[in-house]
C-alpha cells in the first residue's frame, strides 16, 4: 500500500475495529478524487469512521446535520446585506471545507440535497450568480438509514449518481465485538488521534492517482460491464432483473475507471489489476442503476452477475 494511505489506515484502525474492507474502499474513493456514501443501519460506526477519516488528515473539516428544515442556503452559504459596509457580503456555509460529513443526507427535503450536485460534481458553488472555488481537495462522506423511512426522503438519482460508491458498514463478528469493549471500556480512541497526513500531501496523491496504468484489455472489461447494465435495461437480463429501468450513465464508467485506480493505489500497485475492478465494482456501479423500487440486493445481485459472467484474459497488467 502507498505509505501515506497506510499511515491513514492504521490512524483509523485504532479507533474503528474490523473494518479493514470498509476503510480500504474509502481510501480508493479519497484518493481517485470521488465522494462516499456510508450506508447501514444506527449505531454500526458511520459517523465515527467518518470522524476519524477527518481526524487522520490535517483537513478543514465540516459536518452538516440534516434535518427536514435545512435550507439550501444553510449549506452553501448566502449573501447578506452588511450595515457597516454598505454592500452585500457573502458567508461561505459548511460546503467550503475540504472534508465535509454530511451526516443523515437523506432526512434533508430533495430541495436541499440538489444544494450539493454542483459542490460534488464540479467543486464550486454558486450563489447570487457568482461562483465560487470549493477546497482542494474536496471529499463528501454521506451517511444515511436505508431501512429508516418516516422524516426522511430518497435521494434522487442525480445525487446518488453523484457519489463514487455507496458502501455498506455491516456488523461485527462475536470476536471484534469484544476486542471494542476492551478497546473503550476506559478509553475514547477518537479524541486521541491525531493528524498523520498533510492537505499537500493528499493533493499529490490524488494527482499520481490519475498516472495508475490500466490496461487495454482492462478498459475493455470495464465498458463491457457497463454495457452489460445497460442490457439488462433494455430486458434482455434473466427475470431477476427485469425490473432494472437504467443502467449504468457514462459518469459510472468514469468512476469505475478512477474507484479501480485508487484500489490499485490502496493495494499497494502502480499498475490496475482484475481484482480491483471486481472489488470496486459493486459499490460503484449498482446503486447507479435505476429500477422500478429501491431493490439495493437486487441490483448488488446483477452487478456480480456480470462479474461471473463476462471472462478476462490472461495477461500482464503491469506497466510496459
Amino acid at each position: 500500500m502507498n505509505d501515506l494511505l497506510t499511515r491513514i489506515q492504521d490512524n483509523v484502525s485504532n479507533v474503528i475495529i474490523g473494518k479493514e474492507s470498509v476503510t480500504k474502499l474509502l481510501l480508493a474513493a479519497l484518493a481517485a478524487g470521488g465522494h462516499v456514501l456510508l450506508e447501514d443501519v444506527p449505531g454500526t460506526g458511520k459517523t465515527v469512521l467518518a470522524k476519524s477519516l477527518a481526524r487522520s488528515m490535517e483537513f478543514s473539516f465540516g459536518r452538516i446535520q440534516f434535518t427536514p428544515d435545512l435550507l439550501p442556503s444553510d449549506v452553501t452559504g448566502l449573501s447578506y446585506y452588511n450595515q457597516e459596509k454598505g454592500a452585500f457580503v457573502f458567508k461561505e456555509g459548511p460546503v467550503f471545507t475540504n472534508l465535509l460529513l454530511a451526516d443523515e443526507i437523506n432526512r434533508a427535503t430533495p430541495r436541499t440535497q440538489s444544494s450539493l450536485l454542483e459542490c460534488m460534481g464540479e467543486g464550486q458553488v454558486t450563489v447570487d450568480g457568482t461562483t465560487r472555488p470549493l477546497g482542494v481537495p474536496f471529499f463528501v462522506i454521506a451517511t444515511q438509514n436505508p431501512v429508516e423511512t418516516l422524516g426522511c426522503y430518497p435521494l434522487p438519482e442525480a445525487q446518488m449518481d453523484r457519489f463514487l460508491m455507496r458502501i455498506s458498514m455491516g456488523s461485527l463478528s462475536e470476536t471484534e465485538e469484544r476486542q471494542m469493549i476492551d478497546r473503550y471500556i476506559n478509553d475514547q480512541p477518537l479524541e486521541t488521534i491525531r493528524p498523520v497526513c498533510t492537505l499537500q500531501e493528499m493533493a499529490a496523491l490524488q494527482k499520481e492517482c490519475r498516472t495508475i496504468y490500466v490496461h487495454e484489455d482492462l478498459r475493455n472489461y470495464i465498458v463491457s460491464l457497463v454495457q452489460g447494465t445497460r442490457k439488462y435495461a433494455s430486458g434482455s437480463g434473466d427475470t431477476n432483473t427485469r425490473s432494472i429501468l437504467e443502467g449504468v450513465s457514462p459518469r459510472g464508467t468514469l468512476a469505475l475507471l478512477r474507484a479501480s485506480q485508487g484500489y490499485a493505489m490502496v493495494q499497494g500497485r502502480d499498475f490496475v489489476a482484475p481484482e480491483d475492478i471486481k472489488t470496486v465494482a459493486v459499490p460503484v456501479l449498482a446503486h447507479r442503476m435505476i429500477s422500478e423500487a429501491a431493490y439495493t440486493q437486487q441490483k448488488e445481485a446483477a452487478i456480480r452477475g456480470l462479474l461471473n459472467s463476462i471472462s478476462l484474459p490472461t495477461e500482464d497488467w503491469t506497466r510496459p
